[in-house]
């Protein structure tokens, strides 16, 4: 196609600030950085009709880590640097919130609980419950962790939960519109269905190359976090998270934002129905992949736990499914760093994009500078 000169002067010339993904990282980083340069061209570039990853697929947990995911942090990593992890998760949640409003993002504090499938886990995991309220007490101020009685009469689990007294939860898709028209009022072009393939940096500026036409770009910021793989050379793998939904249950009594098996699985309610996700360690080497789908192994599993542990005595219906994509490493923390003269990244979020994408997209705009 050829681009008229009205198009290609609007969008694609003298370009400022390039942002590759418009999820919650490339849209907190075209925030901050058109406070910060009011008078910036920032294009923001998008290879889905909507932000591909899992900005819009997510289980909308606003979380920091259940007692047993610290408890196997601290396994491969220093106390400190799990200290820090859960101090930047916590913060970026509270930056969501400040920016966005917890109204308009539908967040609700009715706290985290972890569902122990033996009491012998239960009990290694209360024997660490002290140990771990005094580390992260300077962040919260208070105890995060306490023991609660099988109040929702869960099956197959054992009949005490462990608690996070400061887990919420939000509406993962207000979150995602309320990013858009935020920056999209600012004067932020956003375009969608364009693929950025590669890229080649000279003295002055970056030649991006995409699925649609070339341009020329002063900055190029690259938040892409599960596909950042295609574009960097980074230790950032794809991991694939499967998630169901119920249709609406009358009467559901099941409230808040619940953790199964070191977090492998999670759940919660929305709209009268429960959400349902995980699964991903049943096969690690498919569920590897950047490509979306679902598979029977995992999802055969998710409704099995669904009816015979959460919902055992409840009829439901499934009405949804999908996937989304995650971007893991070996290391928890986020990869935020300027790669060369001109060019930046924000990946590897490692499943905890509401907790830290705030404050990963603020720390890549400020690299910046």
């Amino acid at each position: 196609m050829n681009y008229s000169y009205w198009e290609l002067k609007e969008w694609f010339t003298n370009i400022d600030f390039t942002i590759v993904g418009s999820g919650i990282v490339g849209l907190n980083c075209a925030l901050q950085l058109k406070k910060k340069h009011p008078k910036a061209k920032i294009l923001v570039l998008e290879k889905g009709m909507l932000p591909q990853g899992a900005t819009t697929k997510n289980a909308g947990f606003a979380c920091f880590g259940s007692l047993s995911e610290i408890i196997d942090d601290l396994h491969s990593h220093t106390e400190e640097e799990v200290f820090n992890l859960i101090d930047k998760r916590w913060k970026g949640v509270q930056l969501l919130r400040n920016n966005l409003g917890d109204a308009t993002i539908d967040f609700q504090q009715n706290k985290g609980f972890e569902l122990c499938e033996s009491q012998a886990f239960f009990e290694e995991c209360i024997a660490k419950k002290e140990k771990i309220n005094a580390l992260l007490k300077p962040i919260f101020k208070d105890n995060v962790f306490s023991v609660l009685d099988n109040i929702f009469n869960f099956q197959k689990v054992h009949q005490q939960y462990i608690v996070n007294n400061f887990e919420g939860q939000i509406d993962t898709g207000k979150m995602a519109s309320e990013l858009l028209k935020k920056v999209q009022t600012l004067g932020v072009k956003i375009l969608n269905n364009i693929s950025v393939e590669s890229f080649a940096e000279n003295n002055m500026n970056i030649n991006i190359k995409t699925n649609r036409l070339d341009f020329y770009t002063k900055k190029l910021l690259i938040a892409t976090n599960g596909f950042s793989n295609k574009l960097l050379k980074e230790n950032v793998q794809p991991a694939r998270a499967q998630v169901l939904i119920t249709k609406p249950i009358k009467n559901l009594q099941i409230k808040g934002t619940f953790h199964l098996d070191k977090g492998y699985y999670y759940f919660r309610n929305i709209d009268n129905r429960i959400l349902f996700g995980g699964g991903r360690n049943l096969d690690f080497k498919t569920e590897e992949t950047s490509e979306f789908g679902e598979t029977k192994i995992i999802q055969n599993q998710l409704e099995k736990i669904l009816k015979e542990t959460i919902l055992p005595n409840t009829n439901f219906e499934i009405e949804q499914r999908w996937s989304g994509i995650m971007g893991v490493g070996n290391q928890k923390k986020a990869i935020v760093k300027q790669l060369s003269n001109n060019v930046y990244c924000g990946v590897r979020l490692g499943g905890m994009g509401i907790a830290i994408g705030s404050l990963v997209g603020l720390e890549l705009a400020e690299l910046v500078d």
